[in-house]
């Protein structure tokens, strides 16, 4: 996992915690009096649910075992009470340095659904471990931050299959319709980059075919043949648009990029070029090589390397 992804996971943790911890604490010391009070402490939870806003609000004995039903927005669960969570990777470690525990995220085991559980130890007037609470939310209810993380643009190198990599040398490159065209598509991918609002590319040298994205409709891949990709008649299909605004790359460099993957694609016999694209939002290339090797690294940091370079790094 990558740092940046790490790190946007932890802030998304930490404001979920904060949100959680002061509400479940207080409950906890409400019910700790009617441990042993099953319909008093299910009338607890139920009135608790409309501030913590969760799937299952539920309290243990000291050992793990309900006391209580499910408490849900649809009533009273009781097919849970009396049922020993111990086991459960949310109830491991939770007596420590602090009384609340924020699980990580699991498989729920009813429902298949990512989730966690919050965990809340319940102590006595002597403050002395009696119980604890527990409140499941399933991601998709949870509160949410308002950013997406930003992804690394750090060079990633990803190897493939290695049934392949092994059986690497056993063969070659096999001229596609692509490859002796590509002076005639090329171009054509550049003028949809540059004039008809086509943001993101990929180029599949070896099966002769292309995907692309484009503004006007974002959402959806568009998958160009050998007979679109050869006929510039095929950009009239895409209205005009001015350059992509939130593009990294300068018009000037699209061009520049695809001939780089030429290079690649006719370089070697054995280690070539089976796919690129290029994205002009993050300016990301991703390069899929014969070995099924993939790299991922941004457009100007692609655009310095030769092909030395390459082909001393893939193996």
């Amino acid at each position: 996992m990558s740092s940046s992804l790490k790190e946007a996971i932890y802030r998304q943790r930490e404001h979920l915690a904060a949100l959680l911890s002061k509400s479940m604490r207080t409950l906890a010391k409400n019910s700790a009096t009617q441990l042993h009070n099953r319909t008093a402490l299910e009338k607890i939870l139920q009135q608790a649910l409309t501030e913590i806003r969760c799937k299952h609000l539920y309290i243990m004995d000291q050992n793990g075992i309900q006391l209580t039903d499910n408490v849900t927005d649809d009533g009273l669960d009781e097919a849970h009470f009396g049922r020993d969570r111990l086991d459960r990777p949310y109830m491991q470690d939770i007596i420590g340095s602090t009384d609340f525990k924020l699980s990580e995220a699991y498989i729920s085991r009813n429902n298949k659904r990512p989730s966690l559980t919050a965990i809340q130890v319940i102590r006595d007037a002597e403050q002395q471990h009696i119980g604890f609470l527990g409140a499941d939310y399933d991601l998709r209810e949870l509160p949410g931050t308002e950013e997406i993380y930003q992804e690394s643009h750090d060079w990633r190198q990803i190897k493939g299959d290695p049934a392949i990599r092994g059986g690497l040398f056993a063969q070659q490159r096999a001229e596609s319709a692509m490859d002796g065209n590509l002076d005639t598509i090329l171009p054509l991918m550049n003028e949809l980059m540059v004039n008809h609002g086509v943001f993101h590319c990929k180029l599949h040298f070896s099966s002769s075919r292309a995907t692309i994205w484009a503004l006007d409709s974002p959402y959806a891949y568009r998958l160009l043949n050998f007979d679109e990709l050869i006929d510039p008649d095929t950009c009239l299909a895409y209205p005009r648009r001015p350059y992509l605004q939130q593009s990294i790359v300068a018009p000037n460099e699209i061009l520049p990029i695809l001939e780089m993957g030429q290079q690649l694609r006719f370089a070697d016999e054995t280690v070539y070029l089976r796919s690129l694209s290029l994205n002009l939002c993050n300016g990301m290339v991703a390069l899929n090589f014969s070995c099924d090797g993939t790299h991922y690294l941004r457009f100007d940091e692609f655009l310095k390397r030769g092909l030395n370079f390459w082909f001393g790094e893939l193996f």
